[in-house]
């Protein structure tokens, strides 16, 4: 995916929220929208990353398959709860989120993985870096709610982006190993 493809899937419409979902909050509209527009992103690359990291749960095989069926189940239920805690924190704002997975495919950032078979080291590979691209989208985000006056919205970030940090280092490690590729 280019820069230009990336930037273009990025993009949110600002549309105005019903009356019936506009929690009142002492940010102000705009900051509620750049808040919002950041973080609806971020949640459909957690939904591209939860699908990805359950596809390779399903469909692992080789003398890892234990530890690593295990690994990725346990990620996978850490990035589906992250969801909510994002999803939630928009909803709290007076924002809105996602409202189908068309809409996750139109904002995703995380490349899908429809690949037939993926040995279990490229599998272990892949969720670093797409792990790695979650912590650097927290990082972004998070500066966001910072400039807007959003504390809350950056300690929860903050937190997601701990646990994004250590995913990634479990799946490094793992690819230290020289057997990472069965």
């Amino acid at each position: 995916m280019t820069t230009k493809e990336k930037s273009t899937r990025h993009t949110t419409s600002a549309k105005p929220v019903p009356a019936q979902l506009a929690t009142v909050t002492d940010l102000t509209h705009e900051e509620v929208q750049a808040v919002t527009n950041a973080l609806n992103p971020l949640i459909a690359d957690a939904f591209a990353l939860y699908v990805k990291t359950k596809n390779f749960h399903w469909h692992l095989s080789g003398s890892h398959f234990r530890d690593y069926h295990l690994l990725f189940d346990k990620q996978a239920e850490d990035i589906f709860k992250s969801i909510d805690m994002m999803a939630e924190r928009v909803r709290r704002i007076g924002g809105t989120t996602i409202r189908s997975i068309g809409q996750i495919g139109q904002m995703q950032t995380i490349r899908d993985d429809n690949d037939d078979f993926v040995p279990a080291g490229t599998m272990v590979k892949r969720l670093m870096e797409d792990n790695t691209h979650m912590a650097q989208m927290l990082r972004a985000v998070t500066e966001i709610a910072d400039k807007n006056h959003d504390r809350a919205t950056a300690s929860i970030l903050e937190d997601l982006l701990d646990q994004a940090e250590r995913r990634k280092w479990f799946l490094f490690e793992i690819m230290q190993g020289k057997d990472n590729t069965n």
